[in-house]
């Protein structure tokens, strides 16, 4: 690995992953909550940078085109687990969550399986828009979980920060965060069906079996 400024980026991102949760290990509530979202923004903020610089300074490298990809997944997987068990397990937030996940794994299944061929389930523009969109979700449910600690000096119940509509700033910004991550789910389906398609034909078995 070249000690570049997108790698060292891309690298920082990846150890900032499961500091998120650290967060809540060392700190009390509700800065845990700011500090992990303030974590979360800055390692955001580095996804758009790191691939940005590389391309402008012609620094592309295998391990930043390992590596990004990877520091994506790890930074949103670890951070919905931790979001769905602090917003009290919400119903509303668990299945948009599940179809993420799944949704992960089931690609990084295909990645593995096709091997050499994975070069077929490149990025797409929608996939960039599905990290964009899950990301700016998170950042916004963590501010909720915030918010909601300071309102009501203790863990959000489950439904307190869920529907029905409310008009206090934790209730805002959880209906905002959970209408952001049904989008993401959408987009998360919608490129898995599409990664699925262009995989489908090295899945079927050609022996006659």
């Amino acid at each position: 690995m070249r000690w570049t400024v997108p790698n060292i980026l891309t690298l920082l991102r990846l150890i900032a992953a499961p500091a998120v949760p650290l967060m809540f290990l060392y700190f009390h509530r509700p800065f845990a909550d700011f500090a992990a979202l303030t974590l979360f923004i800055l390692a955001a903020v580095t996804d758009w940078f790191d691939g940005h610089l590389a391309r402008a300074w012609q620094q592309e490298s295998r391990f930043g085109a390992a590596m990004d990809p990877i520091a994506d997944k790890a930074m949103v997987v670890i951070a919905l687990v931790v979001i769905t068990g602090y917003s009290g397990m919400n119903p509303w937030l668990i299945l948009p969550v599940t179809v993420i996940l799944f949704r992960e794994v089931f690609v990084s299944g295909l990645r593995e399986f096709l091997g050499a061929k994975a070069g077929l389930l490149k990025v797409t523009k929608i996939a960039k828009w599905k990290t964009t969109a899950q990301m700016v979700a998170i950042a916004v449910l963590f501010l909720g979980t915030g918010l909601a600690y300071i309102e009501h000096g203790r863990p959000p119940r489950v439904g307190e920060t869920g529907l029905p509509w409310s008009t206090t700033w934790s209730a805002l910004a959880t209906h905002l965060g959970l209408v952001l991550i049904w989008l993401a789910a959408v987009l998360t389906a919608v490129t898995g069906w599409d990664y699925f398609a262009k995989a489908r034909p090295y899945l079927r078995d050609h022996d006659g079996a």
